[in-house]
């Protein structure tokens, strides 16, 4: 089959790879229609480099049509519909029964010291293949997979693979009172989907902060009170013009949507890229141990949320020397919550919304797309932020 994988740091390539095949009683074979070009993918493009391997296949975001079930898998039959989960989770250990299946037992990644496997997401999280692809091989098949209906079209479903509960989560961790205000920080696809997330959930102001204009756009078409970034002098002179516009408070929550990659600390970047493009042998230990994160969207939120607020991490930092300003997390009495989304957590709550009626845009949503054989250019397009490029979704 032919599938994205990834050969060194900006070098992605479509190559022919062999067909995955069932290797345990709960897996399943899912031909892919529909995967997505994340923005955690562009951190295996260029920051987490060190934790990945030449032919690695990339991709988490995937949709398609089961070709084949494993003995142990009950409620698939080959011809239904789905949409897989990134994270792979047996339903049935304590955490996956508490709602945590990102910290699923059966399938953390316990040599790295790390939660539950992901599709395509570097030895850290199990080195599993991943979704851009023509075919996907799915562990734990007899929990993850989310059947839907035939009908429309996979922009309608696709969104539950990632989009959808990471900013429905983003949201819910956000914990934005009935008729509240809430900053989003990153514009890109899950700070714009938070915003339209938090909006149909009760939030009465929403601010989305920026400095790419296609972004900006689509946000404030939407009814978000939007700040493009490049338009102050630096953060304080936003965090002022957020200040006036909630009473000189700042708003009750803020959710950071950027992650690592945020503008900043040109030391921070520094670090990153040496790690990236030292030998194999010293690059993981080097990251695993001392890398640091551009921490510019985090310092951002901590200023500007409201005393007694609450910040909601869903951008990936993946720093493990990250200087944290304690005291003003205290001082403000800040509360903070983040992590990898709990897909199934959210689904159920997701769904009634991807009606005919399209509350969250998701029929719109996609900005572009490419067959599998143009991943290249789309990466290097997304990674880029050229020709309006929000999302992508690729078509093997």
């Amino acid at each position: 089959m032919r599938a994205v994988t990834w050969q060194g740091k900006r070098d992605v390539r479509v190559e022919n790879v062999p067909d995955p095949a069932i290797q345990e009683p709960t897996d399943a074979i899912i031909r892919i229609t529909s995967t997505g070009l994340c923005g955690s993918d562009l951190h295996l493009y260029e920051v987490l480099t060190p934790f990945m391997t030449p032919g690695d296949i990339l991709g988490h975001e995937p949709m398609g049509i089961v070709e084949e079930v494993g003995a142990g898998v009950q409620d698939l039959q080959v011809g239904d519909r789905v949409v897989v989960p990134f994270q792979i989770a047996c339903g049935n250990c304590w955490m996956c029964l508490t709602g945590l299946p990102t910290q699923c037992e059966t399938t953390q990644v316990q040599g790295e010291g790390m939660g539950a496997a992901l599709f395509g997401y570097t030895r850290l999280y199990g080195s599993v293949p991943g979704a851009q692809a023509e075919y996907l091989r799915v562990p734990q098949a007899q929990f993850g997979p989310i059947k839907v209906p035939e009908g429309p079209a996979d922009d309608r479903f696709v969104y539950l693979s990632d989009v959808l509960p990471t900013a429905w989560q983003a949201v819910a961790y956000a914990d934005v009172p009935e008729g509240g205000s809430v900053a989003v920080l990153g514009l890109g696809p899950i700070g714009d989907m938070a915003c339209r997330v938090a909006q149909v959930r009760g939030a009465e102001r929403v601010f989305g902060v920026d400095l790419v204009p296609d972004r900006l756009r689509r946000a404030r078409d939407r009814g978000v009170e939007t700040f493009d970034l490049r338009s102050f002098d630096d953060e304080k002179e936003l965090v002022e013009a957020i200040r006036d516009r909630t009473d000189g408070r700042g708003p009750d929550a803020v959710i950071d949507a950027v992650g690592s990659e945020a503008h900043g600390s040109a030391v921070a970047r520094l670090v990153q890229n040496a790690a990236s493009v030292l030998p194999r042998k010293l690059s993981g230990p080097i990251a695993e141990r001392f890398t640091v994160d551009r921490l510019a969207a985090l310092y951002t939120a901590i200023d500007l949320v409201r005393r007694g607020g609450t910040i909601s991490l869903s951008g990936i930092y993946g720093g493990t020397a990250d200087p944290l300003p304690l005291l003003t997390l205290f001082d403000k009495q800040i509360q903070m919550r983040m992590g990898q989304a709990n897909v199934r957590r959210w689904t159920d709550d997701i769904i009634p919304f991807l009606t005919d009626e399209d509350p969250l845009g998701v029929d719109g949503f996609a900005t572009h797309r490419v067959p599998l054989s143009e991943a290249p250019h789309a990466y290097e397009m997304f990674q880029r932020k050229q020709d309006g490029a929000v999302k992508v979704l690729m078509q093997p």
